[in-house]
C-alpha cells in the first residue's frame, strides 16, 4: 500500500464570492511555474451567505454553492491532477453556525431536545436557569427583549414552510406543538363564518388536533424523531393547502397574525406574542447577557457559531460525509483541521478520521495527510500518539521569527519600554490577569457552569462534601489561569507526563499566588483534575470526573486564546514582532542554538509538518514582522525617535474621561505598526490611513483595558481614530513624518533583507513550507480582516511573467528591491528546488553549520543532507551591522574572516540556486568565506550538483 501524499509546498488560498472555484482553476498553472506543489483552500462547504472565510458551515453535506457549482469543482480538481497537484483542504469539526440558513439548527430550535439533530450539538438542556429547561438560549437582541417586542422588532409571519419569526436578519421556526395557541385563537369566529358542519371546519379542527398529537420538548419520546418530523410536516402541508384553498381561512390567519404582532405603544396587544415566545424551544435575549446564561458551548465566544458534539458517530460521519467521499475519491488529497482543542476527544476523533480515510484493512495510523491547527505552549510538544503529520506551523513562525530578534537588546528594549509607558509590565503576571479577566468576563457563564459541575463532585465526596462552592470554583479559576498550555488531553484514568506535569505546575502556581485560599480547595481541585483514586470513590464517581475533567479541557482553549492572544498580546508592546499566536513574548531564548535544535527534533518527529511564516489568523504579516524586528537592533535610535514623536504628537491627542487617548501604550503600539506597515510608496493612502484606524480600534477593544468589543468606549476610540488621521496627514507642518519617513525607509530596507534571509531558512528547513496568498511578494498586511482581503493576483502573475525577461537580471531585481519582485525570485527559485529535490528537504539530515568570525552572529547556516545530495543555506541577520546603509541589498563585504564551516564529508564544490547557472563556490579548507557568499545575492541557497537528484525511497 502506497503511502500518504506528502506535499513539497503549499499555497493557501481564501475561497469566497471574490475567489471561486473557477478563479481558483485559473490560478493553477500560474501557482506550478511558481514551484507550489499542493493548493491549501480554506473550508469549501456551504457557509453562510457571505462568508468572508467559511469557519461558519451552515450545511456540511455539500459545497459552498457561493465559490460555484460541482462541476467547477470537479474542474479545479482536474486541473490540480494535470498539473500534478494535491489539494490540501480546511475542514472544521468544531463548529456549525448557528443561523437560519443551518437545517440542523433550525429543526432543533423548532423541536428542541427531541429534534433529530440534537445530539449533535452541544447544548446544555438542563442549566440552572429553570425558564431555560429544555430550551436554548439566543442571545441575538440588540436591546432587552420586552423593548425589542413591544418595538415591534419581533415579527410574526407565515408561508408555505410554516409560520416563522423574523428578527432583522434572523429567521425563526415557530415550533407546530404551538400553533394551537395561534389557531385556537378566535376560532369561534372563523366557525361562525363557514359553519360548524363545512368540510373546511371540519378539516380546520382535524388539524388543531393533529397539533395536540405533538409532544412538547421535555416529554418522554412517544415516536422516532422522523416519524416526529413527518408529523409535523403533515400538519404544515394540510394547514397550507386549507389557507391557499379557502378565503376565510386566510383572512383568519392573516388577521390572527396580525394581532399577535401588536400594536406600538399598546403593551396590552404584545402578551399574544410573548406567550406563543415562551412555547418555543429558545429563549430571546439581549446579546449583553450571553456571557451570564448561554447554554450551548460557543466558538471561543462568538455566539452564533455553536460547538458540535464531533465525539458522537452519528454525528461525526454527518458533518464528514462530503470531505470524507472527496478524500476517498483522491480528489482532496489531505486535511487541516481546524481548532483541535475545541474536541472533547482529539486523538480519538483523529483516529477515526484516519480510519475513514482508509478503511481498507491493513491501513496505517497515517495514511491520509493531516495536520492540526495546534497552538504549542513553550516547551510544548504534539502528542506523540496522534496519527497526524504535524501542525499548521505557528510554532516553525515563532521559531523563525526569533532569529531576527537580537536578543542581547531586549533588556534595553524593555527599560525603553517601561521608561515609555511609565509602567513595568511582567509578562506572566499579565497573562494570569487577562486569562482571569475573560473568565470573569467573555467567558463567565461557561466557568460558572464548570463551578457548578465540580460542587456536584464535591456534594458526592464525604470528605469534600462542606467545601464552600464559591471558593472551589475560585481555586478551579485560579488552576486554569495558570494553566501554561492551551489544554491538556486527559482521556482515561491513565495520565500523560506531560498533562500531569502542567496540571501539577499550575496547582503550585495559584496556591503560590493566593496563600490565603482554602488550600483543602486547591487538594480537592487536584485530585479531580488529576484523576486520584480513593476507596471512598464509586466507580461512576470516578467516571463523573472524568467527564467533568474532558469538559473542562474543551475550555481551557478558549480561555487562553481570548485571554494571551487577543488580550495580552495587545497589552505587551515591547516589541511587537513577538506577539504572535503561540509565541512567548517575553522569551530571551532566541538563540540560533534554539533554533537548531529545534529543527533537529522537527526532522526527527515531525518532518512532514507544516512551516508557515504568514496565516489567516496572525497578527501581522511576515514581512511586517520582519520590519519589526530591526528594532532590536536600533534600541537608541527607537527610543530617541518614540520620545521626540510623542512629544509631537502630543497636542494631536486628547483626554477622555481623564485619560489621554492614545494613552502612551496604544501610541507605542501605532508607531511600531506604522514602521512595520509603511506603504513601499513612502505615502499614507486614505485607504492606508483607515486601514490603520481599523486595526487600532480592533487592537485596543481586544485589549480590553479602555474599550472592548462588548462595551466599547467610543469616545476614546473616536480619540485614536483622529489621532491617526490627524498624525499621518502630508502638510509641511507635520514634524513627525518629516522625522518617521526616513527611519522608516531604513527600517524596511533592513526588514526587507530580513524578509529575504527568513524566506530561504523556511524554503530548506525541515517540513512543509507553506505560503499565504499574497505573500509572494512584499505583505504588509495586519490581522484579520486586513489579511483577507482580496490579492491582485493579476499584479502577480504580470510579475512572475517579468522575471523571465531579460531585464529581470540579479542586479535589476536588487536595485529595485521595493517593488517585490525579488522576494518572488528567491520563493520561485527555492521552489522550483525544492521540488527537483524534494527527498533532500523533507527526508534529508539536518546540520547546524559553525560560523567564525567578527561577524558570526550576523550568519545562519545549515545544510541538509540526503544519501549523495546536498543543500547548504549561507543567510544573514542583524543586517545593520553587515550590509551598507545606501539603499541597495548587496553586503558591505565582511573579509575573509567571518568564514562557514564546513563538515569534512560536505562536498567541496557549491552552484548558488540564485545566481546565474555556471557559477561555483570552493570551498578552501572545509570553510566558505562569507563575503565570496554574499558577493552578488544577500541570500544564498547551495547545492551540490545539477545533476538528477537521488529521489527514490
Amino acid at each position: 500500500m502506497s503511502g500518504p501524499r506528502i506535499p513539497v509546498s503549499t499555497y493557501r488560498l481564501q475561497f469566497n464570492q471574490h475567489l471561486r472555484f473557477s478563479d481558483a482553476k485559473d490560478m493553477v498553472a500560474y501557482l506550478h511555474e511558481l514551484g507550489i506543489t499542493d493548493l491549501y483552500a480554506s473550508p469549501l462547504l456551504q457557509a453562510k451567505r457571505g462568508s468572508m472565510h467559511g469557519y461558519d458551515v451552515a450545511d456540511p453535506s455539500h459545497l459552498n454553492s457561493e465559490l460555484g457549482t460541482d462541476e467547477e469543482f470537479d474542474g479545479l480538481v482536474r486541473e490540480l491532477q494535470q498539473h500534478d497537484m494535491g489539494l490540501l483542504l480546511d475542514i472544521v469539526p468544531n463548529h456549525m453556525a448557528a443561523t437560519s440558513e443551518n437545517p440542523w439548527w433550525m429543526d432543533l430550535l423548532e423541536d428542541g431536545p427531541r429534534s433529530a439533530f440534537a445530539s449533535h450539538f452541544d447544548v446544555d438542556w438542563h442549566p440552572p436557569s429553570r425558564s431555560l429547561e429544555n430550551r436554548v438560549l439566543l442571545p441575538i437582541l440588540g436591546r432587552p427583549y420586552a423593548q425589542a417586542l413591544e418595538g415591534r422588532e419581533l415579527r410574526l409571519t407565515y408561508g408555505r414552510s410554516g409560520f416563522f419569526l423574523n428578527y432583522f436578519d434572523f429567521t425563526l421556526p415557530i415550533a407546530t406543538r404551538s400553533y394551537g395557541r395561534l389557531l385556537g385563537y378566535r376560532q369561534d369566529r372563523l366557525e361562525r363564518v363557514i359553519g360548524s358542519d363545512a368540510p373546511t371546519w371540519l378539516e380546520f379542527q382535524g388539524i388543531l388536533a393533529a397539533i395536540t398529537q405533538i409532544p412538547s420538548p421535555g416529554s418522554a419520546p412517544a415516536e422516532a424523531p422522523g416519524e416526529r418530523r413527518q408529523h409535523r410536516e403533515a400538519v404544515k402541508e394540510r394547514l397550507w393547502s386549507l389557507y391557499t384553498g379557502s378565503p376565510e381561512v386566510k383572512r383568519f390567519v392573516d388577521g390572527n397574525v396580525r394581532l399577535f404582532n401588536g400594536r406600538k405603544g399598546v403593551r396590552s396587544t404584545f402578551v399574544l406574542l410573548d406567550q406563543l415566545l415562551s412555547d418555543q424551544a429558545y429563549a430571546l435575549a439581549f446579546w449583553r447577557t450571553a456571557n451570564q446564561e448561554i447554554n450551548y458551548r460557543r466558538f471561543f465566544t462568538i455566539n452564533d457559531l455553536v460547538g458540535l458534539r464531533v465525539e458522537d458517530p452519528m454525528t461525526f460521519e454527518a458533518i464528514h460525509s462530503v470531505v470524507l467521499r472527496l478524500a476517498t475519491k483522491g480528489m482532496v488529497t489531505g486535511f487541516r483541521v481546524d481548532h483541535i482543542d475545541g474536541l472533547r476527544d482529539p486523538v480519538g476523533y483523529l483516529r477515526r478520521l484516519q480510519e475513514r480515510t482508509h478503511p481498507e484493512p491493513g491501513a496505517r495510523p497515517k495514511d491520509f495527510y493531516v495536520v492540526v491547527e495546534k497552538i504549542l505552549s513553550s516547551g510544548e510538544t504534539l502528542p506523540a500518539e496522534w496519527p497526524v503529520h504535524g501542525t499548521t506551523g505557528y510554532d516553525f513562525l515563532n521559531s523563525v521569527n526569533g532569529l531576527y530578534v537580537d536578543a542581547s537588546n531586549l533588556p534595553v528594549l524593555e527599560e525603553i519600554y517601561s521608561r515609555f509607558i511609565n509602567e513595568r509590565v511582567h509578562y506572566r503576571d499579565l497573562v494570569y490577569r487577562k486569562k482571569k479577566q475573560v473568565m470573569d468576563s467573555v467567558l463567565a457563564v461557561e466557568m460558572r457552569t464548570l463551578g457548578r459541575y465540580l460542587s456536584v463532585l464535591a456534594a458526592h465526596d464525604r470528605y469534600a462534601r462542606e467545601l464552600v462552592r464559591g471558593e472551589l470554583t475560585q481555586s478551579l479559576v485560579e488552576t486554569t489561569a495558570c494553566l501554561e498550555p492551551y489544554r491538556t488531553y486527559i482521556r482515561g484514568f491513565e495520565i500523560r507526563t506531560q498533562d500531569r506535569s502542567a496540571i501539577e505546575r499550575a496547582l503550585r502556581e495559584a496556591q503560590r499566588r493566593n496563600p490565603s485560599m482554602d488550600a483543602a480547595c486547591f487538594r480537592f481541585v487536584r485530585e479531580v483534575l488529576l484523576l486520584q483514586p480513593g476507596p471512598h470513590l464509586w466507580p461512576e464517581e470516578r467516571e463523573a470526573r472524568l467527564a467533568f475533567v474532558m469538559t473542562w479541557q474543551q475550555f481551557t482553549g478558549p480561555i487562553t486564546a481570548k485571554g494571551v492572544e487577543d488580550s495580552a498580546l495587545y497589552v505587551y508592546n515591547r516589541l511587537i514582532s513577538l506577539n504572535e499566536v503561540g509565541s512567548s513574548p517575553d522569551s530571551t531564548d532566541l538563540s540560533l542554538a534554539s533554533f537548531n535544535q529545534v529543527m533537529q527534533v522537527r526532522h526527527q518527529k515531525w518532518p512532514f509538518s507544516m512551516n508557515a511564516t504568514m496565516t489567516h489568523d496572525a497578527k501581522r504579516s511576515e514581512d511586517v514582522r520582519a520590519r519589526i524586528n530591526v528594532l532590536s537592533e536600533l534600541p537608541q535610535e527607537w527610543e530617541r525617535h518614540l520620545n521626540d514623536w510623542s512629544a509631537w504628537n502630543a497636542c494631536k491627542s486628547r483626554k477622555v474621561k481623564g485619560i489621554r487617548a492614545p494613552e502612551r501604550n496604544e501610541e507605542t503600539l501605532l508607531y511600531q505598526t506604522l514602521l512595520g506597515s509603511w506603504p513601499v510608496e513612502d505615502t499614507a493612502c486614505a485607504c492606508y490611513i483607515r486601514r490603520i484606524q481599523d486595526f487600532m480600534i480592533k487592537a485596543v477593544r481586544e485589549a480590553m483595558v479602555h474599550t472592548r468589543w462588548t462595551i466599547p468606549n467610543l469616545e476614546h476610540e473616536q480619540a485614536l481614530v483622529d489621532f491617526v488621521h490627524a498624525i499621518l496627514r502630508e502638510s509641511p507642518e507635520n514634524r513627525f513624518l518629516q522625522d518617521f519617513k526616513p527611519f522608516a525607509r531604513k527600517i524596511a530596507y533592513h526588514g526587507a533583507l530580513n524578509s529575504l534571509s527568513q524566506l530561504v531558512v523556511k524554503l530548506a528547513s525541515p517540513g512543509v513550507a507553506d505560503f499565504y496568498q499574497g505573500t509572494e511578494s512584499w505583505d504588509l498586511r495586519l490581522v484579520d480582516p486586513d489579511n483577507r482581503q482580496p490579492v491582485n493576483f493579476h499584479q502577480r502573475r504580470e510579475m512572475l511573467a517579468s522575471l523571465e525577461h531579460g531585464s529581470a537580471t540579479l542586479a535589476n531585481l536588487l536595485a529595485n528591491w521595493e517593488d517585490g519582485r525579488v522576494k518572488m525570485y528567491v520563493m520561485k527559485h527555492g521552489l522550483q528546488f525544492r521540488k527537483s529535490h524534494a527527498s533532500l528537504l523533507l527526508k534529508g539530515d539536518y546540520f547546524p553549520m559553525q560560523v567564525e568570525g567578527p561577524h558570526q552572529d550576523c550568519v545562519i547556516a545549515f545544510a541538509r543532507r540526503f544519501r549523495g545530495d546536498w543543500s547548504l543555506v549561507v543567510v544573514p541577520r542583524f543586517t545593520s551591522r553587515l550590509f551598507g546603509a545606501d539603499g541597495r541589498l548587496i553586503p558591505v563585504n565582511p573579509g575573509e574572516e567571518t568564514r562557514v564551516v564546513l563538515p569534512k564529508e560536505a562536498p567541496k564544490r557549491w552552484f548558488p540556486i540564485f545566481e546565474d547557472q555556471g557559477q561555483t563556490l570552493e570551498s578552501t579548507d572545509n570553510t566558505l568565506v562569507v563575503g565570496d557568499v554574499f558577493r552578488s545575492f544577500p541570500v544564498a541557497l547551495l547545492c551540490n550538483t545539477h545533476k538528477a537528484p537521488h529521489e527514490e525511497d
